[in-house]
């Protein structure tokens, strides 16, 4: 009797799966360190942008730099106040902790010196911006440092970045 074989065999399936986990085991590496590049660059364009933020503030409302970065951001359709200036995008404006990251980071900013009140509003005469991973080695290796200068400095072990960090080039 001649039977004619129909399908695929056990073994032909399990060299197939074998193969697809192979493939996988080297693209997801690869994959995640895309991800992470890309959280960085996303970081360096929102340090970018706060700083660009923080200068048009003073121009605009007169006590030099914000008190906080939540003054740089505000409700949409809202009128802009100096403690809502509606200078960012509001989710950059609440990156402010792991659990509010924006692309995967969150955001540090420490105001000083004070600046005497205008209109109502406060300011500071520096500031300091730090950006960092919310999970480090996975959202990103890289921790990110700005202040007034405009002048962008990095950290790649995971400490917060400072002012003797080496900028970015």
């Amino acid at each position: 009797m001649n039977r004619k074989q129909k399908g695929f065999s056990l073994i032909e399936l399990l060299i197939v799966v074998a193969i697809i986990l192979i493939i996988a085991a080297i693209a997801i590496p690869n994959l995640l360190r895309a991800r992470m590049a890309a959280n960085e660059a996303s970081a360096v364009g929102s340090i970018g942008a706060i700083n660009t933020s923080a200068v048009s503030y003073a121009s605009t409302w007169g006590v030099q730099y914000p008190a906080s970065i939540a003054a740089l951001g505000g409700t949409a359709g809202a009128v802009a106040v100096c403690g809502a200036a509606q200078l960012i995008d509001p989710v950059l404006s609440n990156a402010t902790s792991a659990a509010t990251a924006k692309a995967g980071y969150y955001f540090t900013y420490v105001g000083a010196t004070a600046t005497p009140a205008v209109g109502g509003c406060t300011g500071f005469q520096t500031y300091t911006l730090v950006g960092q991973p919310a999970t480090f080695g996975q959202t990103g290796q890289r921790g990110f440092y700005s202040d007034q200068s405009g002048v962008i400095r990095y950290s790649t072990d995971g400490t917060p970045p400072t002012i003797a960090s080496p900028p970015l080039q």
